[in-house]
């Protein structure tokens, strides 16, 4: 693997102009695809295997084109205080605003709330219905206007009036925002890591040039495969993170072989060759976690998967062709500025004798013998002097025992709120307050009833009973009758009149858990119902759908974390082979994402710091978020593994003590590890401030869980684990070390190639081999 890659990296570097164009044609034709390409369709979601599934399914079969596709909005009416709707000017004012919502050219009706029974109890509240010909996205923002001017004509005549429903759904999406915070922070880090502008501009471009390629990728797809917007955000919010980190790692290691006294373009071979096998299978680990989402069942999950997984495809492929490139056309401007300025290794030729600002005296020339066949002075690598990284690894060899008790206590301590987690799929009442959506919800709520806005949906099969009619209103008694459901509706029949659907509207909340409790309940009475009546039913609606999501998504966890976990510690034993070290990145996933969950529970469920984070509302935590957070942290935590522990194994193999070795690791890797950290924490961090709510939790507790394994489990924990273990840590039995593929991820077919120099008559960034 290091010897292609070497090889890849020395051709991407010498056929730079190749390179380029050939990405540039890449990003030029994605891009012309995907403006030609047709919208994605409103494609429903569906999940396989649940009950819900199969009664929206039985709906389908026996009640054909009944299920309108149309947008909805709904209008609520809330009268003054102590007054009521039915009130004659209040009653002619809703007429009023009716009559001018039915005048939009695509509106095909309004179910008018005085003749339709829609006015509250108390009389405080109704709400008006209004039913459109095209669906939500096909809505015109002539259509959207003439809703809201109805919409606030009646509240300046003194109704408390707001709207909700699909039809105001104007759609989400990245908002560009959150991409700016988090490419405006990498920068500034990129910046101070490296020194130079340079080198901090080169993996912001490339992972931009990877976003790009990406984004008109899943948009020429969209409408194929019927990829959403939550999707394409997604894959452009880790596609930019590890495309920053993948080439800060590739730039990284080619200064330090700079500074080794190599040429432009062997520093690139031996950059791609060493870096690069670390971020090829760091990326495909990532891969693994996100392609492995497949095994959930939830065809809308799978796709974000594989879109995600694509984007760091993507990111890896340009590390290793356009990241090289480049160095190739500017192979001196990535170099600190001081080297570029004072000469030294890496840079220009340093005076004879004088310090260099990379540890030690430079050899003078005059005093150093040259080489026989080209009079060159072989380079000389600069002096491992200790950084923060070496002296930090150092005290925690001294330490381990109270590091990792602390480490692990901590994270342990941040893991309990997960043991409370609520899933669910939050609605409306999860928006703002500032928005007419969430102030809709709340006055139906407190008009009708909380369960008023999540009612049950039932659907009886009375297919080859005597008396269907009969059959369907026993079931709708029985369940009408069960301990908190306060109404069900009059059942309404397919053509055939052997299937009936009504709704039973619960007295509580669509996400409290005694709805949930409600559910499982007439489920649980249905073997009694279906014997005294003959007929068969099934509890659907999207109260219903999201519970039943819940339970599968929850049943899928442990498999899931089974399959990939699995794979991922066959992949390490390869990389590292070592029994040891895999089972210990494991684990330290495993403490990093359970306290990154227990964040989540402890802002979005809890509502502790929510109004830091803009949540206005608390609940359950969204059903997809958690499993789909273990796929992106599993990768991302074997992204840091692989990067850091790398480095001790390279040391290891060439000779070096296992407490050598780990202080050699984090001299090198240490830096660049937590630039890449805070790198992804910023672009995670960027998307809270989006209104999409998944998209919100899954930002936090992505740049939660970075921050967790990144800065306590790899930078704390390994080290820790690592000094307790000693030589043991790379201990391999021989029968499985002969099993085992050879994979050279440290570049130990490389660590012996000789040194090079730039002979005087070469072309420039040519190397010529000088035998020492």
């Amino acid at each position: 693997m290091a010897a292609f890659l070497y090889r890849l990296g020395r051709l991407a570097f010498r056929r730079r102009w190749y390179a380029a164009v050939l990405w540039a044609a890449v990003l030029a034709c994605a891009g012309l695809t995907a403006l030609r390409a047709p919208g994605a369709p409103d494609t429903e979601f569906s999940m396989p295997g649940i009950e819900s599934q199969r009664a929206f399914d039985l709906m389908g079969e026996r009640f054909p084109g009944a299920a309108a596709d149309g947008a909805t909005a709904r209008v609520v009416f809330v009268a003054p205080d102590g007054q009521q709707v039915t009130a004659a000017g209040n009653k002619r004012l809703i007429e009023e605003t009716v009559g001018e919502l039915g005048e939009g050219p695509q509106v095909a009706g309004v179910a008018e709330p005085f003749a339709s029974g829609a006015v509250s109890q108390d009389g405080s509240t109704a709400y008006a219905t209004v039913m459109y010909r095209v669906k939500a996205e096909n809505l015109t923002d002539g259509d959207r206007a003439a809703l809201e001017k109805a919409v606030d004509r009646a509240r300046e005549a003194g109704l408390t009036v707001e709207a909700g429903g699909s039809a105001t759904d104007s759609g989400g999406g990245p908002g560009g925002v959150a991409e700016i915070v988090g490419i405006s922070v990498a920068a500034v880090v990129l910046l101070i890591t490296f020194g130079s502008l340079a080198a901090a501009g080169l993996p912001l471009l490339t992972a931009l040039l990877g976003v790009g390629v990406t984004l008109f990728t899943i948009t020429t797809l969209a409408a194929a495969f019927g990829l959403s917007t939550s999707t394409g955000t997604l894959a452009m919010m880790l596609g930019l993170a590890v495309g920053i980190d993948y080439a800060l790692f590739v730039v990284s290691r080619y200064r330090e072989e700079r500074a080794q006294g190599h040429a432009p373009q062997e520093a690139t071979g031996l950059a791609v060759g060493t870096a690069g096998s670390a971020v090829v299978f760091a990326g495909l680990t990532v891969v693994i976690a996100l392609a492995g989402l497949a095994v959930v069942g939830v065809p809308m999950l799978t796709k974000m998967g594989l879109a995600a997984a694509g984007a760091v495809v993507v990111a890896v492929l340009v590390a290793l062709t356009m990241v090289p490139a480049l160095l190739g056309f500017w192979p001196g401007a990535v170099l600190p500025g001081a080297v570029r300025r004072q000469g030294g290794p890496g840079g220009q030729a340093a005076r004879p004798g004088r310090r260099s600002r990379w540890g030690g005296r430079t050899r003078d020339a005059g005093n150093t013998a040259r080489h026989p066949e080209t009079g060159t002075v072989p380079p000389v690598p600069p002096v491992a002097q200790d950084n923060l990284g070496a002296r930090w690894a150092r005290f925690v060899w001294r330490r381990p025992v109270p590091v990792l008790i602390l480490g692990v206590l901590g994270l342990g301590a941040l893991a309990v709120p997960m043991t409370s987690l609520r899933l669910g799929m939050p609605g409306d009442e999860a928006r703002s307050t500032s928005t007419s959506e969430r102030r809709a919800y709340d006055a139906l709520a407190q008009g009708f009833g909380p369960g008023f806005n999540g009612p049950l949906t039932i659907v009886v099969d009375a297919k080859g009973t005597e008396d269907a009619k009969a059959a369907v209103a026993a079931v709708a008694g029985r369940i009408g009758g069960t301990r908190g459901v306060v109404s069900v509706t009059r059942p309404s029949f397919n053509k055939a009149a052997d299937t009936a659907v009504f709704m039973a509207t619960p007295s509580t909340s669509p996400t409290d858990e005694r709805t949930k409790t409600l559910v499982r309940t007439i489920r649980d009475e249905r073997p009694g119902t279906e014997s005294a009546t003959g007929a068969s039913f099934e509890v659907t609606g999207t109260t219903a759908l999201n519970i039943d999501i819940a339970a599968k998504v929850q049943a899928a966890l442990v498999p899931y974390l089974a399959t990939i976990v699995g794979l991922a510690v066959v992949l390490l034993l390869a990389v590292f082979r070592s029994v040891l070290v895999p089972l210990k990145a494991a684990l330290g996933f495993l403490l990093s994402v359970l306290a990154a969950l227990g964040a989540v529970v402890v802002v979005f469920q809890w509502g502790h710091g929510a109004g830091v984070f803009g949540v206005e509302q608390t609940g359950p935590v969204m059903s997809l978020m958690p499993i789909f957070l273990v796929g992106i942290v599993f990768g991302l935590a074997m992204d840091y593994e692989v990067f850091l522990v790398s480095r001790m194994r390279e040391a290891h193999v060439r000779g070096e003590t296992a407490e050598q070795s780990v202080i050699s690791g984090f001299r090198h890797s240490a830096r660049v590890v937590a630039a890449a950290a805070l790198i992804m924490i910023a672009v995670f961090a960027g998307f809270i401030g989006e209104s999409d709510s998944m998209i919100k939790m899954i930002g936090f507790g992505l740049a939660s869980a970075v921050l967790f394994d990144a800065f306590v489990v790899r930078m704390a924990l390994v080290p820790a684990v690592l000094a307790l273990l000693g030589d043991r840590a790379w201990w391999l039995p021989r029968r499985l070390d002969r099993i085992l593929p050879r994979v050279d991820v440290e570049g130990e077919t490389l660590g012996h190639r000789p040194a090079v120099s730039t002979s005087p008559g070469a072309p420039a960034g040519e190397p010529v081999t000088t035998r020492l």
